[in-house]
């Protein structure tokens, strides 16, 4: 197929990491037609969780009537996720048509700056053609990696949103969470709003210390939104929240674990935001989209009997909200976990903060170039301290005898390590909730991502 033929290319593009400067993609952008100048955004930053704020977001938005693309990174398995329109994935013929042009400028702009537009740059421009081809006309962006220097920066949306930070691809964004917090804080524009979620003191200075500097207003979110928790379980929870605005009936939240009420408040304080912009959000519209979002991967009970739960959890501050989330459902031992790593992330910090709760684990590779092997991840797990380590040739095997473990314990499997891997596991376990017929013959473009 065609398109695949454009996919590919884009994959060829692929550069892990950043390479300071936005002056590629604002020239591809120009080349383009300034796709990106078309429509408004809300645009998020951070460590962990902004693709569930992100997520949310697009949800309410939607139930309120707007036509809404939403452009979120890594994928779990095909590459089509990262584009969605009204909820749903864009089809192959969809990112065919925005992938065309943006190969032909990318080359006319590597002529002019020698120097290659990467992988993340050209799908960036990719979703504004997409967009704009779709009529969209309201967008919620998320960040790649950083802020400062992402492709995504380019915008000057209604509202710039700062999910909580903790140190993550410190290689790139530095070692300290006042450095980290400095990149992040690079999508906050002059005079527009920025929701700030809950995070360490050193990081929430330099967010404070940036707004003021340029003059854009800062929603605390600890301040605008109320939460109060009315029941929670591995299937989701009941959660009532109120702001200055509004004051919503309880909702069942299908996102669980209590990192997601985090997050929850998160969205609805930027969605709040965007009312002085004259968008309309009826409080129905939040009830209902807060309870039909879709966001697969994050704390996901794909399965009861045993429980297994897919996350999308690492790095340690991650584990650490899994670890968290399982504990408010009750879960405090007995885990069978099923896990693999890419070797950027901090494995041995990630599974110390698990090894607790473990009473057996099964080491697996990642479906991407980037994995870790099963044997080096067993060893990390025996040395945080996990007694009973089982390094497995294939992810079929260590969840069958995981399942098996946790039925026979009355305990529960949790996999995670990786959204590759989460995306995998949902895929065997039949929990994936898009069309799979495009997956498959995307397979060679999947394993490209952040």
């Amino acid at each position: 197929m065609a398109a695949l033929n454009y996919l590919h290319k884009l994959a060829e593009r692929r550069r892990f990491g950043i390479k300071p400067g936005l002056e590629k993609i604002r020239a591809l952008l120009d080349m383009l037609g300034n796709p990106e100048r078309e429509m408004a955004a809300i645009h998020i930053a951070g460590t962990n969780g902004k693709g569930s704020v992100a997520a949310l977001c697009d949800s309410v938005l939607r139930c309120a009537g707007y036509n809404v693309g939403r452009y979120t990174s890594p994928h779990l398995i095909c590459l089509n996720e990262r584009f969605m329109v009204n909820g749903q994935p864009a089809s192959d013929e969809a990112l065919e048509s925005a992938a065309r042009p943006v190969e032909s400028a990318a080359i006319a702009v590597e002529k002019d700056l020698g120097s290659e537009v990467t992988f993340f740059e050209a799908l960036t421009a990719v979703a504004f053609i997409l967009f704009r081809e779709r009529g969209v006309k309201l967008t919620v962006l998320e960040t790649g990696l950083g802020g400062r220097w992402d492709a995504t920066n380019v915008v000057v949306p209604m509202v710039s949103v700062i999910t909580r930070i903790a140190l993550d691809h410190c290689a790139w964004l530095g070692d300290t969470l006042a450095a980290v917090a400095a990149e992040k804080a690079g999508i906050i524009k002059p005079g527009r709003p920025v929701v700030c979620a809950a995070m360490p003191d050193e990081a929430h200075a330099v967010i404070t210390s940036v707004a003021a500097e340029k003059r854009a207003l800062l929603v605390d979110v600890a301040e605008a939104v109320s939460v109060r928790v009315c029941k929670s379980g591995l299937g989701g929870q009941t959660v009532q929240i109120s702001t200055q605005l509004r004051n919503l009936p309880p909702v069942r939240l299908p996102l669980a674990g209590t990192f997601q009420v985090e997050n929850v408040c998160v969205a609805v304080a930027a969605l709040d935001s965007v009312t002085s912009c004259g968008l309309e959000i009826p409080d129905e519209a939040y009830v209902q989209g807060l309870a039909g979002v879709c966001w697969p991967g994050r704390f996901h009970l794909v399965s009861e009997k045993p429980p297994v739960v897919v996350d999308g959890a690492h790095n340690p501050d991650g584990a650490r909200a899994l670890r968290t989330a399982l504990k408010g459902c009750g879960i405090k031992s007995g885990v069978a976990l099923v896990a693999g790593f890419c070797g950027d992330k901090d494995i041995l910090a990630l599974l110390r903060e698990l090894a607790p709760v473990v009473k057996r684990a099964w080491a697996v590779k990642v479906p991407s170039a980037r994995s870790v092997s099963e044997e080096e991840t067993a060893g990390m797990m025996r040395m945080a301290g996990i007694g009973e380590v089982v390094s497995c040739g294939s992810l079929s095997r260590g969840l069958l005898e995981a399942r098996e473990c946790a039925a026979n314990t009355g305990g529960v499997v949790v996999v995670c390590g990786s959204l590759f891997l989460a995306g995998e596991t949902l895929r065997a376990l039949g929990a994936y909730p898009w069309d799979l017929a495009r997956v498959d013959e995307n397979e060679s473009v999947n394993g490209a991502g952040g």
